[in-house]
């Protein structure tokens, strides 16, 4: 794909913590602590081993989405755009201790991206709350 870009070498978890956002608000973290870039992370009620497959049930749901790894903890989805092809990188991180999974969702090339980063989180968030 002309648009795709290169796989980002500095995604995962490390420290307890997923890659910050560059500076342009073409990237969403619950880690963030700034205005353009902060979202809420997903909070779930089930156990850390549900919460994580009902994840991975609703990303797999999803149009045009590649899930790229996977651990007990961590779950890496690519999401292409219809359109043009770009794609957005989107992590998950569980937190086994306060029952909330860490979200980043970047887009790979570009500056803006319309609040599409932000959309597609809330989108998956209104999913994993009907089934959690």
């Amino acid at each position: 794909m002309i648009f795709a870009g290169k796989r980002p070498n500095n995604l995962g978890v490390k420290d307890g913590k997923l890659a910050p956002c560059p500076p342009s608000p073409n990237c969403v973290c619950s880690q963030a602590s700034d205005s353009l870039h902060q979202i809420a992370p997903l909070s779930f009620t089930s156990t850390p081993e549900q919460a994580l497959s009902q994840l991975k049930s609703i990303i797999i749901s999803l149009p045009r989405t590649k899930i790229i790894a996977e651990t007990e903890f961590y779950l890496y989805a690519e999401f292409k755009t219809a359109l043009m092809g770009f794609v957005d990188d989107v992590e998950f991180h569980l937190d086994r201790n306060s029952s909330i999974i860490h979200v980043r969702s970047a887009s790979r090339l570009g500056y803006g991206d319309l609040g599409l980063n932000r959309q597609r989180i809330e989108k998956i968030r209104a999913l994993f709350n009907q089934s959690n």
